[in-house]
């Protein structure tokens, strides 16, 4: 009631021209107080209500809130609720912590997730593993919360988000590293959450531990995020669980497919950091000469659901298509040798991918079938596709009962495989996947997509000119050309989400492709 009372006061006091700005001032105030993403977004209604003009808000919002000298220093144990469950975390923030400076921030995740809770070790803080003076955030991942699952990205955007409310954050200096487990995990979050960090560090991990069944992950994994943002790896040359000779070709993989990516193997290191002072220096280094581009003028980004992981700065991806359109050049994708080809990717009997021109494409499969019969021989789910084929000679003839969108429809054809390049999968992908490669020039966008129906861009006014024509350009067409009017409220929606100076959008464009 309160707070109606207010927005009708705020409301009341604009429309007669008396009080407007001590009104916009108190309605940002209750803004910046906001306790978290979900609370500003309820009291961003209340400056919008000012009528408060755009060019002053968006200045505002790039000034941000006035931080409280009495912030907490030292090494402060805390934690919140996501859904049902407590997740502890621990904050290092220096004794000389100055309000009026912009820090630098280390998210660092810690190895050994098996344990069988969450409380912090030792002293909570940074310990042997500090570097140059910043702001240390130290989560807590164990047995039924590790790293690589949803609710861990929940958390950490939520204890990210409580930190820049309370401390000075350089939002384009937040750099995530990890050890061991968190090693491996960094890889996991920049194909999830590419958007709030500037860099990535994985220490002793191993991006293929991600792939094991045994790990269970239901969620897609795309190494083509992985282009977004440079990494810094170190690995050890007598690991015995991940050593830089297993380690190594994937590195250079990632580094041929865009990745940028600096390689500090470590060749006498075994399963430890014994390494950290001769390698803190090019660390600290790497992370100082490598900030966040909040809006960078490239991206890309790959999803298999829309949900959770659809976002990558100023892309959302929408919706997905009912089949994928021609295969874009795919990290995924391993090349070992060469051997006969039918054409077709799939898990289990799901055909996930078909390749132009090639026999499967000849005879009419179609990403998304499901495989039920091969000639006249039902198939037991869970038999890899490509391994049954890999049985019958070329020149076979073929009939393939399947299953499309639901529905029973049959094939036949010879089988003539080619020789082509063996495609080694990173990850195994149950599920069609869409993905959109951007580049901005001025006001005009490309964009390069696979398996997408819908995305929006959220523009701002820092990359776009809102006084000209804005171009969207997808797939070597024009789906969009005009001007668009940039929203107080856009700007506060996705200020009350982001809480970030540096990253702040006036409005939305939705594209629907054909």
């Amino acid at each position: 009631m309160r707070k109606r009372l207010a927005v009708v006061v705020a409301v009341a006091l604009a429309a007669v021209g008396l009080g407007a700005q001590p009104a916009r001032d108190q309605a940002f105030a209750a803004f910046w107080a906001a306790a978290n993403a979900a609370e500003a977004s309820a009291r961003a209604e209340g400056v919008v209500a000012t009528n408060i003009a755009f060019a002053d808000a968006f200045a505002r919002l790039r000034e941000g809130r006035t931080y409280r000298a009495d912030a907490g220093r030292g090494i402060l144990r805390l934690s919140h609720r996501v859904g049902a469950r407590e997740y502890p975390y621990t904050l290092d923030v220096p004794e000389s912590y100055d309000p009026a400076r912009r820090y630098q921030v280390r998210v660092q995740l810690h190895g050994g997730v098996g344990r069988p809770d969450g409380t912090p070790r030792g002293t909570g803080g940074i310990g042997a593993l500090a570097g140059d003076q910043q702001i240390y955030v130290l989560p807590t991942a164990w047995a039924d919360a590790p790293w690589w699952s949803e609710t861990q990205v929940e958390n950490l955007r939520a204890i990210l988000d409580i930190v820049k409310r309370t401390y000075n954050v350089d939002e384009n200096r937040v750099a995530l590293s990890g050890v061991s487990d968190g090693g491996t995990a960094a890889y996991y979050l920049a194909m999830r959450d590419t958007t709030p960090f500037s860099s990535f560090l994985p220490l002793n991990g191993f991006i293929l531990v991600l792939a094991s069944p045994s790990m269970g992950l239901g969620e897609g994994l795309f190494p083509n995020n992985l282009r977004n943002k440079p990494f810094f790896v170190v690995n050890g040359g007598q690991d015995p669980l991940y050593p830089a000779a297993r380690v190594e070709p994937f590195v250079r993989h990632f580094q041929q497919g865009g990745v940028e990516t600096e390689y500090l193997p470590q060749p006498d290191a075994v399963h430890n950091t014994a390494w950290w002072p001769e390698v803190k220096g090019a660390f600290e280094t790497f992370v100082r000469t490598h900030p966040r581009r909040p809006l960078p003028d490239h991206l890309t980004w790959e999803t298999d659901e829309t949900e959770v992981s659809a976002r990558a700065h100023w892309l959302v991806i929408d919706r997905l298509a009912a089949s994928a359109d021609a295969a874009l050049p795919d990290l995924n994708d391993r090349f070992a040798g060469s051997q006969l080809n039918f054409g077709v990717r799939a898990s289990g009997m799901h055909v996930t991918s078909v390749m132009k021109g090639s026999n499967a494409e000849q005879i009419g499969l179609l990403p998304g079938d499901v495989v039920l019969g091969v000639n006249g021989r039902d198939i037991p789910s869970g038999v890899p596709l490509v391994d049954l084929l890999s049985v019958y000679d070329p020149k076979t003839p073929m009939t393939f009962r399947l299953a499309r969108e639901g529905k029973p429809v049959g094939l036949s054809g010879v089988f003539e495989p080619e020789m082509m390049p063996h495609v080694v999968p990173i990850f195994a992908h149950a599920r069609p996947s869409g993905r959109v490669d951007l580049a901005r020039d001025g006001n005009t966008v490309r964009a390069t997509t696979s398996g997408v129906a819908g995305f929006t861009l959220l523009l701002s006014p820092d990359m776009f000119d809102f006084a000209r024509a804005i171009t969207v350009v997808a797939n070597g067409r024009t789906v969009f050309s005009g001007r668009v009017t940039p929203s107080v409220g856009t700007l506060l929606t996705w200020a009350a989400r982001d809480n970030d100076r540096t990253m702040l959008f006036g409005a939305e464009l939705p594209i629907a492709l054909p």
